[in-house]
């Protein structure tokens, strides 16, 4: 396992469930519905999945894309929820933090974004999460060369203002920041392979989210499940086709009732 464990824990039967937070961007929209597959998979018992997460979400900015809007993670009402709904309850709440990175793309400093990931992780902290999170991609960043990065910016973010220099210097001390607030915050730290990464440099292969799920179950000290079925395609589209609590399209604001999704096996997931 390339995730190492920097905090003390006995493996217990799960039975009585979690509280699970996932806060992060595109990879967890695409590959929420093997996470829900994972995490029945591996926890014995009822488990409520709070989601943070969207294609370009910012940790702590207004986002758009096309004719969404989503609030920044900081900022959306999952805080809120966990208080109302389950912290305090006596049942473990364990958490992932991912997709760190999409705000320099946005052109927000390296201090800036710190800062954001600090404060995520001091409220995580703060309600008794066992946290976990992932490194920046610095093996796929690596590999990219000016002509994949001028198509990759104007693909994604074409008002990113930063040169492929500076972005890669950019990722590489935002990294050492991140490895740095793990520590404080007594974090496990899991790596991302550059082959886990495609042609676009940004998106993790879908193949290979599962084993992210996998790393993320080990670090919280779930039990092994013996198989895990991928996800169904029935369940799939009935995942993506559910909203976050808060969203604007085209300028309108639309509110979605929590939690969007139960299955009968006394698992929910809540998107914000």
């Amino acid at each position: 396992m390339s995730g190492r464990m920097q905090r003390g824990g006995v493996e217990s039967d799960g039975s009585a469930g979690a509280t699970v937070v996932v806060l992060g961007a595109s990879n967890v929209s695409r590959g929420l519905a093997q996470l829900v597959a994972v995490a029945r998979a591996r926890q014995p018992g009822p488990v409520d999945l709070f989601v943070a997460a969207g294609h370009g979400r910012s940790y702590g900015a207004n986002s758009r894309v096309l004719m969404r809007r989503l609030p920044s993670i900081l900022g959306c009402g999952l805080w809120r929820a966990l208080d109302r709904e389950h912290v305090g309850h006596g049942r473990p709440v364990q958490a992932l933090v991912t997709d760190i990175g999409n705000d320099l793309l946005y052109g927000f400093s390296v201090d800036q974004v710190t800062d954001w990931v600090r404060e995520s992780l001091a409220r995580l902290s703060a309600r008794g999460a066992m946290i976990t999170v992932t490194r920046l991609p610095l093996a796929s960043v690596a590999r990219v060369g000016p002509l994949r990065y001028r198509a990759l910016r104007t693909l994604y973010v074409p008002g990113c203002p930063l040169s492929l220099d500076a972005l890669k210097d950019a990722v590489e001390r935002l990294d050492a920041e991140v490895v740095a607030l793990t520590a404080e915050y007594n974090a496990s730290v899991l790596d991302q392979p550059g082959d886990w990464y495609g042609l676009d440099a940004m998106h993790v292969r879908r193949r290979c989210l599962d084993t992210l799920w996998h790393r993320a179950c080990d670090a919280w000290v779930y039990g092994a499940a013996p198989r895990v079925e991928p996800a169904s395609f029935i369940e799939w589209a009935r995942l993506g086709s559910q909203a976050a609590e808060v969203r604007s399209l085209a300028r309108v604001p639309r509110f979605t009732p929590q939690p969007a999704y139960r299955r009968r096996d006394r698992l929910q997931v809540w998107l914000y």
